[in-house]
């Protein structure tokens, strides 16, 4: 059984671009989101897997996550995903222990923003760079399952902008 222990955040700046080591494009879509679980099929750069994740609220969850072969992730998105996708650009940032992954989003979530860390253990410290912005892991509009069903931008307070 695996268990994901990660923190998400906004950010309140752009000074983590300059520490990104290397970046990938992600696609991802949902064929399930429900009280329980989602499950998802992501593609990044040549490489695809099919998620399986617990809605759970919070910082840690089930998930259970398995390669595909790229065709078969292409052909599932564009016939059996709910739509819209999830598009975005993933930079990596090392910083000390840890490995901070900022989620640029594009298409219907464009304008979002995301630091996400992964840790270890529940409780584990872990550095707060300056560039991070408020926390965000209790807040379900931030999943990505829910970005698919409700993008950032129908969000009301981001249609006045």
């Amino acid at each position: 059984m695996a268990t994901e222990i990660e923190h998400k955040f906004l950010v309140a700046n752009d000074d983590w671009r300059a520490l990104v080591s290397h970046s990938a494009d992600f696609k991802q879509g949902y064929l399930n989101s429900d009280a329980t679980s989602s499950v998802r099929v992501r593609i990044a750069g040549d490489k695809a897997w099919l998620n399986i994740k617990s809605a759970t609220i919070g910082t840690h969850r089930l998930e259970f996550e398995y390669e595909i072969p790229v065709a078969d992730a292409d052909e599932i998105i564009a016939t059996l995903c709910h739509k819209p996708l999830i598009e975005k650009t993933r930079y990596f940032v090392n910083d000390a222990a840890h490995v901070w992954e900022i989620d640029v989003f594009a298409g219907e979530n464009q304008g979002l923003i995301v630091a996400e860390i992964e840790l270890s253990a529940i409780g584990e410290d872990f550095n707060k760079p300056a560039w991070l912005g408020a926390e965000v892991s209790h807040d379900v509009r931030y999943y990505n399952n829910n970005l698919s069903r409700q993008p950032f931008s129908s969000w009301a307070e981001n249609s006045a902008k």
